[in-house]
């Protein structure tokens, strides 16, 4: 889990930094607007802004009895936020699983993908498709 956390403790970090400085210069509205921005993008960039992760063994029995998708992430990837953040409410219709906690997930997305960890990996009625578009995802459900 620490790992996880890494990029957006770096990010709340920075922001408290640079915050700090812009109030020592006298501009508190900076400091303002510098703690929100970087605040947002710590938020965005945790495991609190995916819906709750399971196991790859729990997905799939769950994806076997009622047919949703498994998407495969791990935090503070770009392309896994931007599938959650495009996905709106229909992100709770999938089941989510964090590669970095899973290491049998891991594994399910080095075998679809030939040896690398590129994701989001999104299977679809047993067929693993690597960073697909939001919008298709979204089509199929």
């Amino acid at each position: 889990m620490r790992r996880a956390l890494i990029v957006p403790v770096l990010f709340a970090l920075i922001g408290l930094l640079a915050a700090a400085r812009q109030l020592a210069g006298g501009s508190p509205a900076a400091a303002a607007a510098l703690l929100l921005v970087f605040g947002l993008l710590a938020g965005l960039s945790s495991p609190l802004a995916f819906p709750a992760s399971i196991t790859a063994a729990e997905a799939s029995r769950r994806s076997a009895a009622d047919g949703r998708p498994i998407v495969y992430w791990r935090p503070g990837c770009p392309y896994c936020l931007k599938l959650r953040m495009r996905l709106g409410r229909h992100a709770r219709q999938l089941h989510w699983v964090d590669i970095w906690r899973d290491p049998e997930g891991a594994e399910r997305v080095r075998a679809a993908t030939g040896g690398d960890e590129t994701v989001p990996t999104v299977v679809m009625a047993g067929l693993p498709y690597v960073n697909p578009d939001p919008g298709w995802v979204r089509e199929r459900l």
